[in-house]
């Protein structure tokens, strides 16, 4: 009899004690440890705070804002696809540092230099010939400031890589966002721009 009601302590003790976990599990302190949602992805913000280089036609509605990192293959291949359909829209170059440590004085250098598109156009040139890069060189402090504040920005809306395409869609008007390169009439179809006439 003893040993019954012992048993029935012990039993009774552990649903409490199970309880008790759940409770705790259940508290707004545990909640708020929860994975947060994530942010809705702002083209005010983006056109507000991001700090890049514009690649088009400069007075052109339609804006297609990249976030890139000077070191991603990836991204030079999208630099090199949306180039047919700069006619049609302006792209905004946003550069982030995320790969490594070239990263950020690289797109530090690109937007100090006079003419930023000449300037990746060079350093992809020097990416594909195996030679590391544009070279930071001077003063760049406020550039690689803008570089860090564009990688706050990406972070904050939670992109997964570069590149990151955000933009309006050119006839329904709804966001687009996109992960990585696009050949380009995919990256035409996905903005709502014009395919390139194909080549003769």
């Amino acid at each position: 009899m003893k040993k019954r009601n012992l048993l029935t302590c012990a039993l009774l003790a552990s649903l409490l004690a199970l309880a008790g976990c759940k409770d705790a599990a259940d508290t707004p302190a545990a909640a708020a440890s929860a994975a947060a949602p994530v942010p809705t992805v702002s083209i005010a913000a983006i056109a507000s705070e991001a700090k890049g280089f514009t690649v088009g036609s400069a007075i052109s509605v339609r804006t297609v804002y990249v976030f890139f990192d000077p070191q991603c293959p990836h991204c030079a291949e999208l630099w090199q696809q949306a180039k047919p359909l700069k006619s049609q829209a302006k792209f905004v170059w946003i550069p982030v540092g995320l790969l490594n440590p070239s990263s950020g004085p690289q797109g530090a250098a690109i937007l100090a230099a006079a003419d930023p598109a000449a300037a990746m156009d060079a350093h992809e040139a020097s990416m594909a010939a195996k030679t590391g890069g544009i070279t930071a060189t001077g003063d760049l402090a406020a550039q690689k400031a803008a570089v860090d504040a564009n990688t706050k920005l990406m972070n904050r809306f939670q992109f997964q890589g570069v590149p990151t395409i955000v933009a309006k869609h050119a006839v329904t008007g709804e966001l687009v966002v996109k992960e990585g390169a696009l050949p380009t009439a995919m990256l035409a179809a996905a903005l709502g721009l014009q395919p390139p006439a194909p080549a003769n």
